[in-house]
């Protein structure tokens, strides 16, 4: 087993507590896990992206090459297209939310990106911050993006729902529901 992931978004959009909790699942899954993180102006809403590699057997660079990743997960459009190069075209997976975050002047057309998309051969796009609001769970949508990707992560759903509660435990049970219920929701929409 194998799979090279990139996660990216925007800072404070919950793109390292993704790769925490894939981490944290891998780890009790019993496998290897390396990661690399670029955080750049994460706090004023530039790019965060995370290489995410997990693996049964032993990894020795913690860094995807030109299109080697199984898996993109982005909270944001245009982050998903920024990484296209490195993803696998023959069967890797773009998981990404449909809205945009628009914070710089000459945000690419929406048109455009999803022609892009529509080029490959594995694309999941949905709207995580609707069903995030219209669930009452606002704050977890980012592991609604995380469920719609866990087919093509090839973690199992209950290895994650655990790392949710080691993840999210100190935050107190609504805080662990809230986003055991956000997978849920994710996985049914990645279908």
């Amino acid at each position: 087993m194998k799979t090279d992931i990139i996660l990216c978004g925007v800072g404070g959009q919950g793109i390292l507590s993704i790769a925490t909790i894939i981490g944290e699942a891998a780890m009790k899954e019993g496998l290897y896990i390396k990661q690399a993180e670029v955080h750049g102006m994460s706090q004023r809403g530039g790019d965060v992206q995370s290489n995410l590699r997990i693996s049964s057997t032993p990894i020795h660079s913690d860094l995807i090459g030109d299109g080697q990743a199984d898996v993109i997960i982005s909270m944001e459009p245009m982050e998903a297209l920024r990484y296209l190069p490195y993803l696998n075209k023959e069967n890797g997976w773009i998981i990404t939310s449909s809205v945009p975050f628009v914070n710089i002047p000459n945000y690419p057309d929406m048109e455009l990106i999803k022609s892009e998309y529509a080029k490959m051969k594995n694309t999941i796009s949905i709207d995580i911050e609707k069903m995030a609001k219209d669930n009452g769970i606002a704050r977890s949508a980012n592991v609604i993006l995380l469920g719609a990707a866990l087919k093509a992560i090839g973690i199992e759903r209950d290895k994650v729902e655990n790392a949710i509660r080691t993840v999210f435990g100190r935050k107190g049970e609504n805080v662990v529901e809230a986003n055991i219920k956000a997978l849920a929701i994710g996985i049914e929409a990645g279908k």
